[in-house]
Order: structure tokens, then sequence, then C-alpha cells
């Protein structure tokens, strides 16, 4: 997505070997203790989660350090040093392992440096207590669950970050003299959380945990091979590296791989599933599945959902131009379906590295990334299809070049996604509505917006006309009922008490003009448990 850099929270990995099994031959070079270098692997398989930061833990009994971690910013090659083939050999060889978790970051709470990187490592002489573990996803009652803890005597979080605060309510989950069962620990531990998260665990007896919460916000998918079980945020992770049966835990399950073999379990219930449906038309790689539903083929249903609501004028002169990369499958789709041309009429320069943007603001970004290639765009009138707009900053500035430097005749804008009216307190970079577009023009709130409205919104970003698709277009097009996805930030809906607190503070603070992110905030008040 170009429109607003919108970004996400996170991936997570995990592999395991059995030790009582059959080698896989998915293991590297036969060795079980190798088993831990498939992480890098499927980390990069899921880099469009996060470029902020990587890492993994790994365990291995007889090592003095039975948990190592390794981690560093940048992206996933960078961290591991993966172009360097000696470095990277180095750093695998010294981590080497038969259970290892991995993390890919992107910053929605907490800054950019190596101290935020996942995953988080608690040491102790008690090997059960003695743990490392990452997370997808964002606690919604972070700030009460901060509170909480700050409010006790001698307690000091070094971080901003709600990792920090899962790190210590787990280790609060851990306390005793005798060692807890892992899914009574996770039971006890959901009661006291509030928002997404998919979570990997790894303990120093080599036990491994992987967690949904009970709402399924993000995927969670896992696979085995013989002797080599692997889990992930998503399926194509797991299928680059050679599975083939891939599976998707279930909301509020995890499952426990240790000595004695794999146990499933459920830890929690919810009153209701609430995928989020950002998933599928923006966030997960496009190869990926999501609890059966492929991300591809939601996409392009989305683009022939577009399709059955233009009502422009067609000719020999109008071209259907996608937005890199996520647009295209809509895109492609929807001029299938009108008989129009597809064209890549913007080329994204994929060789302007990261860290050379990342101080410029959102305009100078898109001048940077996006080329209008003035042969296919001259004259034309372009039909410019973008999965969604947040914030806009990025769409107008395309919008001008696709007319200055691309000559178009026309632009109208099609989003292939509601109007964004309502923030994200569960793991995507979207917390204070005054950043928010839609909120600006649609005073009502929820709802289509009318002609009027989108002439309006339209003349705003610089296009000739700009059309969303209706609400009831995204579950149809994904494939599941609208009461199974969270569709919070398209309604104003959430499904968690803490996400229906935050909403209210942000409109509460856009009044007041308060900047900052709401997720963050010390309110909305509320009763918590003593530590």
């Amino acid at each position: 997505m170009a429109t607003g850099e919108l970004q996400h929270l996170c991936g997570v990995a995990a592999v395991y070997h059995f030790p009582d099994r059959p080698t896989s031959p998915l293991v590297p070079r036969q060795r079980p203790e190798w088993a831990s270098s498939l992480i890098p692997r499927m980390l990069l398989n899921m880099q469009n989660r996060g470029q902020l930061a990587a890492g993994m833990s790994t365990y291995r009994e007889g090592r003095r350090q039975l948990i190592m971690t390794y981690k560093d910013v940048g992206t996933v090659i960078e961290a591991f040093r993966m172009n360097h083939r000696a470095k990277f050999e180095a750093i695998m060889t010294r981590l080497a392992g038969p259970a290892a978790i991995g993390h890919v970051r992107y910053a929605t709470c907490g800054q950019d440096d190596v101290t935020y990187a996942q995953p988080f490592e608690r040491q102790h002489g008690r090997r059960w207590k003695w743990f490392a573990f990452a997370f997808n996803g964002q606690l919604a009652n972070y700030a009460a669950l901060r509170r909480e803890l700050l409010q006790k005597t001698d307690y000091h979080l070094a971080r901003d970050t709600d990792t920090e605060i899962l790190l210590h309510r787990i280790s609060y989950e851990l306390r005793g003299d005798e060692r807890p069962d892992l899914v009574a620990v996770f039971q006890r531990l959901h009661k006291r959380l509030d928002g997404a998260y998919s979570l990997v665990f790894l303990n120093a007896y080599g036990e491994l945990v992987i967690a949904r919460d009970p709402y399924g916000f993000r995927p969670l998918a896992y696979a085995c091979d013989g002797s080599l079980f692997a889990a992930a945020s998503e399926s194509v992770a797991l299928q680059n590296v050679g599975f083939e049966e891939i599976q998707h835990l279930e909301p509020g399950e995890l499952i426990v791989c240790g000595p004695d073999g794999l146990r499933r379990a459920r830890f929690a219930s919810a009153p209701r599933r609430a995928r989020c449906f950002f998933e599928w038309i923006y966030f997960a790689n496009a190869a990926s599945n999501i609890d059966g539903r492929s991300v591809y083929q939601a996409r392009a249903a989305l683009g022939r959902e577009l399709a059955r609501h233009e009502t422009l004028p067609l000719d020999e002169d109008t071209v259907v131009v996608p937005v890199p990369d996520t647009a295209k499958p809509a895109a492609d789709a929807m001029a299938h379906a009108l008989s129009l041309p597809s064209v890549e009429g913007l080329l994204r320069n994929r060789y302007v590295g990261r860290t050379f943007i990342e101080g410029e603001d959102r305009a100078e970004r898109a001048r940077l990334k996006y080329t209008p290639v003035r042969e296919v765009l001259e004259g034309k009138r372009v039909l410019l299809v973008e999965d969604t707009i947040v914030r806009s900053t990025t769409m107008r500035v395309l919008i001008e070049q696709i007319r200055a430097r691309g000559r178009a005749r026309e632009v109208h804008v099609r989003v292939a996604c509601p109007p964004i009216i309502a923030p994200c307190f569960y793991g995507i970079d979207m917390s204070t509505l005054d950043e928010l577009f839609a909120p600006r023009f649609l005073n009502t709130g929820i709802g289509e917006p009318d002609e009027a409205t989108l002439a309006r919104m339209a003349q705003q970003i610089g296009a000739d006309s700009l059309r969303y698709l209706p609400l009831e277009s995204i579950p149809r097009a994904i494939g599941l009922p609208a009461d199974e996805l969270c569709l919070a930030c398209l309604t104003g809906r959430y499904p968690t008490p803490a996400g229906k607190k935050l909403y209210k503070l942000a409109q509460q603070r856009a009044g007041r003009g308060v900047a900052g992110r709401t997720v963050e905030a010390e309110e909305p008040q509320e009763e918590t448990q003593a530590v």
C-alpha cells in the first residue's frame, strides 16, 4: 500500500524437532540441532510484516546458555547477515538447536532500536522460569497493565512497549516452587489480556508453545513433517521450506511441543471470532492462505466487486493502474471484468533502501519510491486502484505525479475497501482519529459516503472521482461472515472491552486536539488485579 505507509505489528515463527522420531528431510543437513536454521528463511518469507528488526531464540541441551537469543535492527537479510555467507553460517552455528522461535518487527508501540526487537528473553536459575517469547499483535489494555505494574513497589519498566508488559505477566504466571503446566499458565494469562496476540514461547526445558488469542485477530499456521514441527504467522513461510499439509490454529487454542510429544489444547474461549480483515486485503503475502481462505483470491474478488460498482463511461483510452504492490490482484481482476487493460503505470523502485528514505516525510517517500510511466499513462483515463486509503498524503502525491509526469488525461481513484473511519488498537499503526482521511468528511461516522461527499474527497486528493467499496463487499470477498471478522476500523464497533473504551477515548482526545497514540494513553481507568 502506498497511500498511508500503513504498517503492521510483526510476524512470528517457530520450529521444533521431536527427538524420538526419524529425522525429517526438511531438517537442514539432516541434523536435529540445525532445525533452528530454518527460522531466518521463514522470517524472510514474512518480511512484508515488519522491516525494522529481526531476531530468534534457540534452545539446546548441554549448552551453557540453554536459551540463546540473537536480534538486530534492519531487514531479515541485514539482521542475520544473510548476504555474507561466512557471517550467516557463524550466527547459525552459534545458535544451532532443535527448538527455536523467531520474529520480524514493525513498531506500533515502542522505539526503533535493538532493545525493542523480539524475542524477549527472561533468564532465571529455575529452568521453567527461564524463557523467551515473541508475539504478533497488540494489547489493547496495555495502558492499564502498565499502570498496574508501576503502582506496585519496586517495579520498573525499561521500555515503553506491551512486549515488556507481557514479559512480566508471563513471569508472574510461572511463579512458585513447582513447575506449572503450560496450558494452565496460558489459561490464567489470557484472563488478564485484552487484544491481539499470536505468540511463540520457548523455555529452558526445550518446551515450545504456540498460542492464538481467543478472538483470532492475527493468523497462526502450523505443520508437521515427520520429526519436524513448525509454525508461522503466514502459511507461505511454511510452504517455502517444504511443508505440505498446513493447518491453522483455531482462536483460543495452543500447541505444546516437548519430549512427550505434541499436545493441542484450548486455553480460552471468546464470545465471538474477530479475524482482522486487513490480513486478506493488505498485510499478508498474496501467496498465503489464512484460515482456509486464499489471500490472492480474496484480493481478486475485491477487484471484481469494484468492477460491479463501476459507473464511469469506459472507452479505448481507459486503463486500470494498480498502486504497487498489494493492489495488483484487485486491479487485474477489475480490469478483466471490465474488459480493460491492466497496466503498470506506476513502477516501484525496489532498490531504494529503507534507511535512505526513513527520514523523509510521506510525500517525499512517494516521489522517491514511485515513478509514473509516461508511455503508459499519457492521454489516458486512469482508473487508479488502491487497497485502502488511510491518511491520503501519499495518494495526493501519486495523483499529482501521474498528471504532471505521466500526463494522464484523467485520474479516477478506486479503493478496494470501505472508508477507514476509526483507529485500530489491535496491531495496525493507526491508533488516532486525527490521522485518518475519511472522518474529516464523514461527519456521521459509519455509512457509505454520498456522491457530494465523494466529490469533496476526490477534490481533496486531486482526483477526478473517488469510489470505495461498500461494507458488505469485504466479508463476501473473503468468504467469512461479517460477525467472524474484525471490521472495527470500518464501523467503529470493537470486539473487546478495552477496544470499545479506547475508541471513546480516541474520540475525546480528537475533540480536545490531543496528539499521540491512544493505546498508550493513561486513560481509561479500570479495575486491575494485584500482581
